[in-house]
C-alpha cells in the first residue's frame, strides 16, 4: 500500500505527462468521489469511477482546443495532498478561457478516495 506521499509523487509524475487516464486507473479507488464548486458547468458531484470518467468525457466534449495546462508539485499533509492546476483552452461556443484552481485529494489505503476542486 502506497503512502500519501508516494501517491502524490506518482500523481505529479503522471500529471506532468498529461496522463490523466492512468492517474484515474491506477491511483483512484473505484469508490472515489469528485466534487466541483456549485458554479461549475457540467457534473458537479460524481461518485465512483464510472461517474468520474463520464464527468471527464463531458468536460472534454466542451473543449475545442487546449492551448496549455499545468500541475504544480503537490503539498502533502497527513492523508491529503493538494496541487495548484490550471489551463488555457478554447471552449466550444464560449471562446478562450484561462483558469487556475486548487485541487485537493484525500488518500486512504493507498488510493485516492476524494478529489475536490476550488476555483
Amino acid at each position: 500500500i502506497m503512502t500519501t506521499k508516494e501517491v502524490a509523487t506518482e500523481f505529479y509524475a503522471l500529471a506532468q505527462q498529461g496522463n490523466w487516464e492512468k492517474i484515474q486507473n491506477e491511483l483512484f479507488s473505484n469508490e472515489a468521489k469528485s466534487i466541483e464548486p456549485d458554479h461549475s458547468q457540467g457534473i458537479k458531484n460524481a461518485h465512483g469511477m464510472d461517474q468520474i470518467k463520464e464527468k471527464g468525457k463531458q468536460w472534454q466534449a466542451m473543449i475545442e482546443k487546449t492551448h496549455s495546462g499545468f500541475c504544480n508539485e503537490p503539498q502533502v499533509a497527513g492523508n491529503y495532498f493538494t496541487c495548484t492546476m490550471g489551463f488555457d483552452a478554447t471552449f466550444k461556443g464560449q471562446g478562450r478561457m484561462r483558469q487556475e484552481e486548487i485541487a485537493l485529494y484525500e488518500v486512504k489505503d493507498g488510493k485516492i478516495v476524494l478529489e475536490q476542486f476550488f476555483y
